[in-house]
């Protein structure tokens, strides 16, 4: 399935992230206020100023969303679903859906990283499910399946089933989820976002053929992980 190609295009504010940084621009506003006519010396004012504006900018930098275009044919096509470096690669038995042998691709996300999520491949959802769980360091290989996770099963024109897991990690608390099962879907489209720190794992059939490798970096929608046979 071909999709319109495209090009970068300007760095946007994601959804997600506006409350959270209308909020804390009013509070940091308003703890500056307080420093400024509180002390007579205003070197306790600047410290706390600069701590205040770093801060403000490291938090605009994680919900940055870059507009992005896949710009190839998508047919049996697999994508990284996000920003991060690439911690396993290797095939496992899993039993949360597939009750089967699966090649397993994870991409770990710093609180550095873009951390909206894209789908990995044109298809359908068949099925989106929530897990609560820890918050356990989100590259351990346990996090996989003791963390909270979201899960979402696709597939593909071809009937291929792929599924994306959106886990949390030590410093993540909400995972986000637009899939709903039915719906049409395809690269280039969000597929969710998880607040700080985590990790994505895609399932994929044995035998898939890969072009990454262990400890890789990845572009989210742009980064081919695979193609599928």
């Amino acid at each position: 399935m071909s999709r319109r190609l495209g090009r970068f295009k300007k760095i946007r504010i994601h959804r997600e992230g506006t409350y959270i940084l209308v909020v804390s621009l009013m509070l940091l506003l308003l703890v500056n206020i307080v420093f400024y006519y509180s002390f007579p010396c205003k070197i306790p004012f600047y410290v706390i100023a600069l701590a205040c504006i770093t801060g403000y900018l490291l938090l605009i930098n994680f919900f940055r969303c870059p507009i992005r275009r896949f710009e190839s044919d998508t047919e049996k096509i697999v994508v990284a679903p996000a920003d991060g470096k690439i911690v396993a690669i290797e095939e496992v038995d899993e039993y949360e859906y597939f009750n089967d042998r699966r090649l397993l691709v994870s991409i770990f996300m710093s609180p550095f990283n873009v951390h909206a999520n894209w789908y990995p491949v044109d298809g359908t959802v068949k099925k989106v499910a929530h897990q609560n769980g820890k918050f356990m360091k989100a590259w351990l290989p346990k996090a996989s399946t003791e963390n909270e996770r979201s899960m979402v099963v696709i597939v593909t024109p071809e009937g291929t089933e792929v599924m994306v897991r959106q886990i949390a990690g030590a410093m993540a608390r909400r995972i986000v989820t637009y899939a709903e099962a039915g719906e049409e879907c395809f690269i280039d489209e969000h597929l969710g976002f998880i607040k700080f720190g985590s990790r994505v794992d895609v399932y994929l059939p044995v035998g898939t053929k890969l072009f990454v490798h262990l400890g890789q970096p990845t572009v989210g929608n742009q980064t081919v992980i695979g193609k599928l046979n």
